[in-house]
């Protein structure tokens, strides 16, 4: 796994977070040392979505990256024929996935499309999986796909939403970003690559309340819904039509 240097050097001017060439080839490490319970949260995604899939439905894994959780999901199907569409902006991303694929058993019921999670059309849906994706989206559009997402939904079908967060009250926000910095600086980041990469995701990745994604969720239709997973300022969201 090649270690994420990309913040490692002083730059003269920080330019605004992207999911390039660069961040493509050390993701995993940036993952792992950024996302706490990254693995955790995947793998039970994985499951929950081998849990909810009916035959003759899709799974749409939104912002899918380059793959780690659909690699997981096909791990999990094994042999068992599934359909899955998978979708990120970024074509560097879309690029390293497909190469994963290639020699998986799964590789034909997956399809990969390069473009805005937000423009793609939700159909015949039993599990819809946006991971860590909806934060990078622009707020006006939030309440749309979330909403476009539980119509696609079949009866009984599951989202599954992990998200950054932030916390409504000056207090807890405060003591949630101290733990977060606590754990970058325990996992080898320094101060200065901590503080250029929240410099770059400035007004990139916009995080929201729990309260937010709630009230969003139901305002879609969601009644079912519930937080599996918390670490201060991250949420792994349930909901279910």
């Amino acid at each position: 796994m090649k270690k994420d240097r990309v913040f490692a050097k002083r730059q003269d001017t920080i330019e605004a977070f992207e999911f390039n060439e660069a961040v493509t080839s050390v993701f995993d490490d940036m993952l792992t040392r950024s996302v706490p319970f990254y693995m955790e949260s995947i793998t039970r995604q994985a499951q929950l979505c081998l849990q909810f899939y009916n035959e003759k439905t899709v799974v749409y894994d939104l912002g899918c990256s380059n793959g780690n959780l659909g690699i997981m999901i096909c791990k999990y199907f094994g042999e068992r024929k599934f359909s899955m569409v998978g979708v990120d902006s970024s074509c560097f991303m879309i690029e390293k996935y497909r190469e994963r694929l290639e020699n998986k058993v799964c590789r034909k019921n997956v399809r990969l499309i390069c473009g805005p999670a937000e423009d793609i059309e939700i159909i015949n849906a039993s599990v819809v999986i946006l991971n860590l994706t909806i934060q990078f989206i622009d707020p006006d559009k939030r309440d749309a796909i979330i909403g476009k997402i539980y119509r696609g939904l079949c009866r009984g079908g599951v989202l599954l939403l992990t998200e950054k967060i932030i916390s409504g009250t000056e207090i807890i926000s405060d003591v949630q970003q101290k733990y977060y910095k606590k754990f970058k600086k325990e996992n080898g980041y320094s101060e200065l690559e901590i503080s250029q990469k929240r410099d770059a995701l400035e007004d990139v990745l916009i995080p929201e309340t729990i309260e937010a994604h709630q009230d969003r969720l139901q305002r879609a239709g969601f009644n079912s819904f519930d937080v599996w997973l918390k670490w201060f300022n991250f949420a792994s969201f349930i909901a279910i039509k």
